[in-house]
This record gives C-alpha cells, structure tokens and sequence, in this order.
C-alpha cells in the first residue's frame, strides 16, 4: 500500500495538480491539509471518478482535512476528544479527521501555526498537541496501525531548517514546540520518513526565492505507531512537485507499506 501526506494549500486552486500527482503516483491513500473549502466546495466528484472514496471536514475558506482511500474508507471520526478550540466563543477548527483504510487507522492532521512565540495561538497550538498526543497514545494501545499524516507546523531537529539563525526568535523551533512533537516520539510514535530522506525538506515559501535558493523547512511528517511503523518499506519527499506553476507551497511525503 502506497500512501501519502499534503498540504495542497487549497484545493480549489490546486485540483488539477493534485489529480494530474495522483494518477502519475498511483497512491492508495492521500490525508490532506489546508484544504480551504467548505463541504459545498469540495470536489468530491473529482476524486470518486478517478476511484476514491473521500472523508473531508472544512468549515470556511480556513484550514481543513480530508482523507482519500481506494482501499476502503470506515469509522470516519471529524475531529478528536479534548480538542482545546479556537476563538471566541471557542470552537473546533477543522484540522483533524480520522478513517479506516486498508485496516490502517489515518489521522490527518492541520497542526495550529502558532503564529509567534508570546501568540495566544501558541497556547492553542501546544494544548492541541498534548490532547492530540494523549488521544493517539489511546488509538494505538491495542496495536492497530496509526499513522499521523499532516502539516505539524514543527521542525523538530535543527537539520529541519534553512538556518537556525534565521528562526531563533520565531515559532517551529522553540523548545516547547519541540518537546510537545517529541513527546509522540517519547509515547511509542516514529518519524518513518525521516530515515529515507535525511536532510530533506517539505516546506519553502512562496517569498524571497526560497524554493530555489533551498532556504525550506520539515515540517510535514508521518508518525507511526510500533505496528504501522514495522510495515515502512520507504519512504520519499516529492520535492519535483513543489516546482512549476500554481503548485502548493508544501511537497508531497509518500510512504510505502508492505501487507
């Protein structure tokens, strides 16, 4: 089974992408992030016609998730127990959703950015970590294979980024931020792509030359428990697919399991 992680940083404005990377990559299971479309918006019929079934949860033109599957599509879960929300009044942001595919729990998950290190977004961002955390250590406790697919908005090795210099007083590298993704580390979780792609990036900014200039971030990670962890044959980081015109700002992450 081939699956994949991506923040298509809209689906509207980058279908056309994403289908064209799905039919060349023939992934069996894609988690999305930064969808950007409510459910009237989706576009359901574009994947179901090239045979996946779609879970998806947006709720305005922010955030949003979804999980694609050829191989079975079970036990959707919008969101997750302990989601500390957003706002005010505070509420769920649509950042995880969780399904069954091919007897492989998925969750793909939108990390909160957390904007700067004094941000009340910060907070959020570590609150919604640890309840994520404690959740997965439940969804894994009787073995079944988890895997944590998404944008974690964390590079949680100084390899991780361009230039720890550049990023000293910003947010993804902080000592607290780090700690809250290496406590799924400290909890059983493994970072399985990292060993096939060491020193790679998935993330560069539209601004200032970055992609080309290779000043990029890891932040987009699949973690998995010991049983799904066990199964990784390989792993890779499309970084052809950041190039080239109204591509997303985030490369695909492909993982491949062996039955």
């Amino acid at each position: 089974m081939r699956i994949a992680t991506w923040n298509v940083n809209s689906i509207r404005s980058r279908i056309d992408r994403v289908e064209d990377w799905l039919r060349r990559t023939d992934v069996d299971v894609l988690c999305m992030q930064e969808t950007k479309a409510r459910e009237d918006q989706f576009p359901f019929d574009r994947f179901e016609a090239l045979g996946y079934e779609v879970a998806h949860h947006g709720l305005n033109q922010w955030n949003g998730v979804a999980v694609l599957s050829r191989v079975g599509l079970d036990d959707v879960q919008v969101g997750f127990e302990g989601d500390p929300g957003w706002g005010e009044p505070l509420a769920a942001e649509a950042r995880a959703i969780g399904a069954t595919c091919g007897g492989v729990r998925f969750w793909s998950v939108y990390v909160p950015n957390g904007r700067a290190l004094d941000d009340p977004h910060m907070a959020y961002k570590l609150a919604w970590l640890g309840q994520l955390r404690d959740r997965a250590v439940e969804w894994a406790a009787d073995g079944t294979p988890v895997a944590l697919c998404g944008d974690w908005n964390i590079a949680p090795r100084d390899e991780d980024v361009w230039s720890m210099e550049y990023y000293l007083d910003k947010s993804h590298v902080s000592p607290p931020e780090r700690a809250a993704f290496h406590a799924f580390l400290d909890a059983g979780f493994v970072d399985v792509v990292r060993p096939h792609t060491p020193g790679a990036y998935t993330y560069w900014d539209y601004q200032r030359l970055a992609f080309p200039k290779k000043r990029g971030m890891r932040i987009d990670f699949v973690l998995g428990s010991a049983s799904f962890a066990a199964r990784v044959a390989g792993a890779a980081i499309d970084r052809e697919e950041r190039k080239g015109t109204g591509a997303s700002d985030h490369a695909p992450v492909v993982v491949e399991l062996d039955d």
